[in-house]
C-alpha cells in the first residue's frame, strides 16, 4: 500500500482547494508577515544582519520570479507556506532558509493572515454601509415634509412623512454600523508571536510585529491567539444583523410599490416590463435586494454556525475554506448596499395615491380624539368613541374624513350630550394630514423642527463613524510604509 503523502483524493478534495484559496486571497498577507517577521527577528538580534539580508533578497526574488497565480497544486509541498520555504531552500540552502521560521508557527501565521484579509473586507463593507447611511440621510432631508401613510400590522395607521420613516431606518443602520466597527476593532489584534500555543523562548517583540502589520496591538493571551475565533463569529454576527434589518426596509418598499398601495414610485430605470403583459411595471430590483440580503444573512450564519460545538483550540474548522466561504457574504452584501443606495436616491412618493389612501382609511382620526381631549375637556376614552363613530359614518358614506363634520357633530352630541365647539373649518384642519404631522414636534417625531434636530444628530454620528474608520486606515497606511522602509533597509548592502 502506498503511504506517500498526500493521498491523491486528499490532495484533490482538501489540499488543492486550500491552495487555490491562498492564491486568490492570501499571498499578499503571507508576504507581509514574512517581511515583518524578518524585520523583527533582525531588530531583536535573533537573526544576524548578514543572514537577514540574504533572506530578504531571496524573498524579493521569489516574489519577482514565482508566478503564484499560474501555479497548479501538485502535492509536491503541503501548502503555500511550504512552497515559499522550498523556494527559499533553492536559493539559500536549508540552514539559512529555515531561519525565517524561527519563533513562529503556521498556527499564529494563519490567524494573522485571516485577520489581515478579514479587516480589509470589513473596511470595504463598513465604507459602503456609511455611503448608504449618507444616502438615507440625504433622502430623509429632501423628503422631510413628504406625506406618507404609515402602516402597522399591514394596515394604514397614521400619516407621517417619508423623511421620518427613512430617519428610523437611518438610526438602525447607524447602530448596525457601530456594531460592525466594534466587531472590526476586535479583529484588530495580532496573533503573531503566539507561535504554536505558548509563545517562544526567543526574545521576540510581539508589539513590534503588530505595529509593522498595521494592527492596533498584539492579542494578549497566546492560547487565545490560536483558539479564540470570536473575531470571526463577532463580525459575521454583526453582518447578519445589518442585512436582516435592511431586509425589513426592503420588504416595506416591495409592499409600498404594490399596485394596491402605490405610494412608492420606482422610476423606469429600475423597472422591468413583463414579457407577456405590457401593462405591468415590475420593480424587480427590490426583489433582488430582498434575496441578496437574505443570502448574505445565510452566508454569515453559515460561518458562525460552523464554529458551533468545536473545540477551544487550533482547528481547521475556523481556517482555510471556512474563511474563504465567508467572503461570499461580503460579495452579496456589498451588492445590496450599492443597489439600495441607488434605489433610495431614485424613488419618489406618489402624493395622489397617498392622499387617496389617507382619505379612504381615516388615518388622521387619532388627532381628532386628541383634540377633543384638549379642546372639549373629554376623557380620552370618550373622545376615542366619538372619533370612532365619526370614522364609521364617513366610511359608510364613502366620504373622506375631512368632509365629515356633520357626522362628527352628531356623534359628539349623541355621546357627550352637548354640542362641540369645533367649527367646520376647525374640524377640517384638525383631521388634515399636514396638521397631524406638524403638531408632532416631540423628540423623535415627524414635525419639521424635530426632524431637523434628528437629521443634524445623524450627520454628526456618521461623521464620527467616518473619522474612526479613517484613523484606523491611516494607521494601517503608516504601518505599510514603515514595513516597506524597514524591509527595504535589509536589502541595502
Amino acid at each position: 500500500m502506498d503511504e506517500k503523502f498526500p493521498h491523491p483524493v486528499y490532495k484533490d478534495t482538501v489540499l488543492a482547494p486550500l491552495f487555490e484559496g491562498v492564491k486568490a486571497h492570501y499571498v499578499g498577507a503571507f508576504r507581509a508577515i514574512n517581511r515583518a517577521h524578518l524585520v523583527m527577528l533582525t531588530e531583536t538580534g535573533i537573526l544576524p544582519l548578514e543572514k537577514s539580508r540574504r533572506i530578504a533578497a531571496a524573498l524579493v526574488d521569489i516574489d519577482d520570479t514565482v508566478d503564484v497565480a499560474s501555479l497548479t497544486y501538485t502535492g509536491e509541498v503541503e501548502d503555500y507556506f511550504f512552497l515559499v520555504e522550498a523556494e527559499l531552500k533553492k536559493r539559500l540552502g536549508p540552514d539559512i532558509a529555515g531561519m525565517l521560521h524561527t519563533a513562529r508557527s503556521r498556527n499564529d501565521m494563519d490567524h494573522t493572515v485571516f485577520k489581515l484579509v478579514l479587516k480589509a473586507h470589513a473596511d470595504a463593507l463598513i465604507a459602503k454601509a456609511r455611503t448608504l447611511a449618507a444616502a438615507l440621510i440625504d433622502k430623509a432631508e429632501a423628503e422631510r415634509d413628504t406625506l406618507i401613510v404609515a402602516y402597522t400590522h399591514g394596515q394604514p395607521a397614521q400619516p407621517s412623512t417619508f423623511g421620518h420613516y427613512l430617519a428610523a431606518a437611518v438610526e438602525v443602520l447607524l447602530r448596525d454600523t457601530e456594531r460592525l466597527q466594534a466587531a472590526r476593532a476586535n479583529i484588530d489584534h495580532c496573533p503573531m508571536g503566539a507561535a504554536a500555543i505558548t509563545t517562544s523562548g526567543f526574545p521576540i517583540d510581539r508589539k513590534r510585529m503588530a505595529k509593522l502589520l498595521g494592527f492596533a496591538g498584539p492579542l494578549r493571551n497566546s492560547y487565545g491567539c490560536i483558539a479564540s475565533v470570536d473575531y470571526v463569529t463577532g463580525f459575521y454576527a454583526a453582518m447578519k444583523l445589518t442585512f436582516l434589518h435592511l431586509g425589513r426596509l426592503i420588504q416595506d418598499m416591495q409592499f409600498w410599490s404594490a399596485f394596491e398601495v402605490g405610494q412608492l414610485h420606482v422610476p423606469a430605470s429600475l423597472v422591468q416590463i413583463s414579457s407577456i403583459m405590457p401593462q405591468k411595471r415590475n420593480p424587480v430590483p427590490i426583489e433582488h435586494l430582498r434575496h441578496l440580503a437574505s443570502m448574505t444573512c445565510g452566508r454569515a450564519d453559515a460561518i458562525v454556525n460552523t464554529m458551533h460545538n468545536t473545540p477551544f483550540t487550533d482547528m481547521n474548522d475556523s481556517e482555510g475554506e471556512v474563511q474563504v466561504a465567508g467572503y461570499a457574504a461580503f460579495e452579496s452584501g456589498s451588492r445590496v448596499l450599492d443597489l439600495l443606495a441607488a434605489l433610495i436616491g431614485a424613488v419618489t412618493i406618489d402624493a395622489g395615491r397617498v392622499a387617496k389612501n389617507i382619505d379612504a382609511a381615516c388615518i388622521t382620526v387619532t388627532e381628532l380624539a386628541d383634540t377633543l381631549v384638549r379642546a372639549e375637556d373629554l376623557s380620552f376614552r370618550q373622545a376615542h368613541e366619538i372619533a370612532a363613530a365619526t370614522a364609521r359614518a364617513v366610511i359608510a358614506a364613502g366620504k373622506p374624513l375631512g368632509e365629515g363634520h356633520a357626522a362628527f357633530a352628531e356623534a359628539f352630541r349623541n355621546l357627550s350630550g352637548r354640542d362641540s365647539t369645533l367649527t367646520e373649518s376647525a374640524y377640517a384642519e384638525t383631521v388634515s394630514a399636514r396638521h397631524f404631522v406638524a403638531l408632532r414636534e416631540r423628540f423623535g417625531g415627524p414635525g419639521p423642527q424635530a426632524m431637523d434636530e434628528a437629521l443634524a444628530a445623524y450627520r454628526a454620528s456618521l461623521t464620527s463613524l467616518s473619522e474612526q474608520q479613517a484613523a484606523g486606515l491611516a494607521r494601517a497606511a503608516r504601518a505599510e510604509a514603515a514595513l516597506d522602509a524597514a524591509f527595504g533597509a535589509l536589502l541595502q548592502e
